[in-house]
Order: C-alpha cells, then sequence, then structure tokens
C-alpha cells in the first residue's frame, strides 16, 4: 500500500473541495481553504481519527466498502477512484460488468436533495447511495449484506421488507418490480450477473417465479407510492427517475405528493432525525453511519 502517495490524493482533493459543492453549509470562517477533515469523514460515514491517520500516511489499509465511500464523498471521477483502488492494494471494482462508481455528476445532484428522499440505484435495483432523507424513511439499505441490497430481492425474500408498504398496493409493486427487472435482462442479454440475479430470484420465490413467466415488461421512471413510516404513519410521494448516460444508474426522487400532508411528515422526519444522530450512536471506521432500522433478527446472505 502506498501510504504517502494516498494520503497527499486525499488531502489535495479535500482542499479543493467547497462545503456547497457537497451539500454541507458553509459555517464559520475557516483558516484553510477546502473542506475540514472532520466533514470529509461525516460525508463518507467513518470517523474523524480514521480518516486523519489516512491522511498522515499511518492508517490501515482501508476495505473497498471505506475505499468505495471515501472516492465518492471526495467527489473523485471513475479514473480519480481507480488510482485510490491501485494505491491501496485493491483492484478497482467493475470489471466486465457496470460501474457502480457514482460518478461526481450525479453525487453533486443528490447533495443538492437535502430536503428530499433521493438514493442512486443500479438497473438491478442495488442500492448505492442515499441521502440522509432517504436513510432516515427507509433505513441504511447500502450496508446490507450481499443481495439484500437489491430491493427485488428483499422484496421477494425477507416479508420484513414489505412493512412500509400499504397492503393494498403490495400486488402492483411486486409487478412493477418484476417488469422493470424483465426489461434490464432484455438490454443486459447474456449478462452473466443478470442471469445469476434472475436466476436465484426464480429459485427463492414462487411469487416471482409466477409473475416472470407472465412475461410483463415495462421501465420503471416514474411511480406513485406510499410508505408506510414505523412513527409517522403513511407518506404519500411522487416518485421520479433519472437515468444515467448508459441507464445503468438511475436517481430515485421522492418528491412529497401535493394535497397530502407528506411536507409536515417529512420536516418532522427530518427532526427526528436530527435528534437521533445527535445522540450517543458510536460510528466504526469500516462502515458508514446509521439510524435505526428494523430489521429481521437473523438474515442469511446467499448470495453467489
Amino acid at each position: 500500500m502506498e501510504r504517502s502517495e494516498l494520503a497527499d490524493f486525499l488531502r489535495r482533493r479535500r482542499e479543493q473541495l467547497t462545503p456547497a459543492e457537497v451539500g454541507l453549509p458553509p459555517g464559520s470562517r475557516r483558516r484553510t481553504p477546502g473542506l475540514r477533515r472532520d466533514e470529509v469523514a461525516l460525508l463518507a460515514g467513518i470517523s474523524t481519527d480514521y480518516y486523519t491517520r489516512l491522511e498522515q500516511a499511518r492508517g490501515p489499509r482501508p476495505s473497498t466498502q471505506v475505499l468505495a465511500a471515501l472516492t465518492r464523498a471526495l467527489r473523485y471521477t471513475s479514473d480519480e477512484r481507480d488510482h485510490v483502488y491501485f494505491l491501496c492494494d485493491h483492484s478497482p471494482p467493475g470489471g466486465s460488468g457496470p460501474d457502480k462508481h457514482v460518478g461526481p455528476g450525479m453525487m453533486h445532484v443528490l447533495a443538492k436533495l437535502d430536503d428530499t428522499p433521493a438514493a442512486v440505484i443500479t438497473d438491478l435495483g442495488e442500492t448505492l447511495v442515499q441521502n440522509r432523507m432517504h436513510t432516515l424513511l427507509i433505513g441504511d439499505q447500502t450496508t446490507l449484506p450481499g443481495r439484500h441490497r437489491f430491493f427485488a430481492w428483499r422484496w421477494f425474500t425477507d416479508p420484513a421488507a414489505r412493512e412500509f408498504c400499504p397492503p393494498d398496493d403490495v400486488d402492483r409493486i411486486s409487478r412493477r418490480q418484476v417488469a422493470d427487472l424483465r426489461a434490464t435482462a432484455a438490454r443486459r442479454a447474456k449478462d452473466p450477473d443478470v442471469l445469476d440475479y434472475v436466476g436465484a430470484l426464480r429459485a427463492a420465490s414462487a411469487e416471482f417465479e409466477e409473475l416472470w413467466n407472465e412475461h410483463l415488461v415495462s421501465v420503471r421512471l416514474s411511480d406513485v407510492k406510499s410508505i408506510v413510516h414505523p412513527e409517522l404513519g403513511e407518506i404519500a410521494f411522487d416518485c421520479e427517475t433519472l437515468l444515467t448516460t448508459s441507464a445503468t444508474q438511475r436517481l430515485l426522487i421522492y418528491r412529497p405528493r401535493p394535497g397530502t400532508d407528506a411536507a409536515e411528515k417529512l420536516e418532522l422526519l427530518r427532526v427526528i432525525g436530527t435528534q437521533r444522530l445527535d445522540g450517543s450512536e458510536t460510528v466504526s471506521p469500516e462502515r458508514p453511519a446509521t439510524v435505526p432500522y428494523s430489521r429481521p433478527a437473523e438474515v442469511k446472505d446467499i448470495s453467489a
């Protein structure tokens, strides 16, 4: 691992960024240009001490999870992201499959949506990054193991995943998920990642298998849905989806539905989240900060 090279590369990028570029308030006067170390740590979901040690070339080799969070927080391009991985003796992600690195442009847009739940997912439904309001609304999905980061996998294999959905909307969401996945499978025909994922879903869920055999096809670009929050009750949203040029990543935006109390409930959710995050929660240097999220007591990772 090239500790001194990594330290220099991290420090230089940190000093080039402004709070506004990453969605942070300007705060009080700054002695030096750029972001503070604690701000980078906050954006990456790691401890300030851990990040400081990396910049001082005395930290341990970061995991790929930490590197993914850091390269997003510091708005690295794909080439710069790969450079960071090489400096840490890791192989960059990607390979023959779609790139899961969320670029600086998408991260910039996500940062501007500070009052609206939003997330970036792959075309297979894997959650790559969430903003704070999205995490407060439905929990941290980015740290779930294996296939549990994929919405359809949770939806069809984990009953707890449907607790946020009104009962009369379950069938519609099931059908929309299968139809969208069918469209992706056709677009990425013979892609081993897609074939493996669809095959695993067909084997794991009789419901998915039945719907898959109906050959439903529809790209999910917009939707109207309600989410049942455990403390605030049902919240109505108009959901919009923005695609990258390659259509392998999607920005999901949850806008409060006009004529409902959704906007007021989102503001209350923000207050509740602030109270939680101001508490005594301990953040590990190896994983992003999370808010309480109700999940089954035991989740088995059966990914390949």
